[in-house]
């Protein structure tokens, strides 16, 4: 591979996607589109509104589903306003966030259609997505329908033990999301970021631990597995890399994504 239009990237949480993410943006000049990006942003644009009615005037019990889209926008007085769709979106999605439940693939679906058309469905590391069988066969129907390049599927394995291990010592800045280990790759001093901002404050991410990784190491098997199985049935090139290395320096990351793509560098 020497270009690249758009690139999925798979595997369980804490398998080490975020390195081979970063390489293939450097490489290619592509743009990572994460659910997680995706979902702050569009929570974030119903946010500014400061709008505080009850969401639940927003869903009619009776049918089980919201209420048309273009009742809502009128609630909120946005009918006219450009980003209207994308607000309506955020408004579906903290529904569900508020509840802590799952935001359904249906929302989730049309949450990445629109960030990824906003890209205009190219040069973007799909990350998170898809997760499900439901979300590949979206995606599928998407390409299919937009005339969208996959050029490859990049799945990140790494055993469960080795990723509860390393992933409990993991930290975070909780301003500019730089990632850090306490053995690995230790912050410049505790508790601090390497960018000098009285803000970046390193911590640790609340689902961070055992419980919680063995949650979403059991749903990656139940629900991301038949995805991936999926999305190799649709002959898209697919790729799998180790995410654990002997050495695990920037050039050894690089090289373990090179090797397997045959992406000359």
């Amino acid at each position: 591979m020497n270009q690249a239009d758009n690139i999925i990237v798979m595997g369980k949480s804490g398998a080490g996607k975020q390195p081979r993410v970063d390489v293939l943006i450097r490489r290619f000049g592509l743009k990572q589109l994460s659910t997680g990006d995706i979902f702050r942003t569009y929570l974030g644009l119903f946010n500014e509104l400061g709008d505080e009615s009850d969401l639940n005037s927003f869903y009619d019990s009776a049918s089980d589903n919201f209420i048309p889209d273009e009742a809502i926008k009128n609630k909120l007085n946005i009918s006219h306003w450009e980003d209207a769709d994308a607000i309506v979106l955020g408004l579906k999605a903290k529904y569900y966030v508020n509840q802590g439940l799952f935001v359904p693939d249906h929302i989730t679906n049309a949450l990445f259609e629109s960030a990824f058309q906003a890209l205009g469905f190219r040069g973007a590391v799909l990350d998170g997505f898809p997760r499900t069988i439901d979300q590949a066969r979206f995606l599928v129907e998407m390409i299919e329908r937009e005339g969208i390049k996959i050029d490859a599927i990049l799945l990140i394995e790494n055993e469960d033990e080795l990723i509860i291990a390393r992933t409990v010592g993991r930290r975070i800045c909780r301003t500019c999301g730089e990632l850090y280990h306490v053995e690995h790759r230790p912050p410049p001093m505790p508790g601090n970021c390497e960018f000098e901002s009285p803000k970046c404050k390193i911590i640790q991410r609340s689902d961070d631990t055992v419980r919680s990784l063995e949650a979403r190491l059991q749903e990656f098997q139940t629900k991301t597995r038949p995805a991936i199985e999926y999305l190799q049935e649709q002959k898209i090139p697919f790729y799998s890399a180790p995410g654990n290395l002997p050495t695990y320096a920037p050039e050894a990351v690089q090289a373990s994504v090179f090797e397997v793509m045959q992406i000359s560098g």
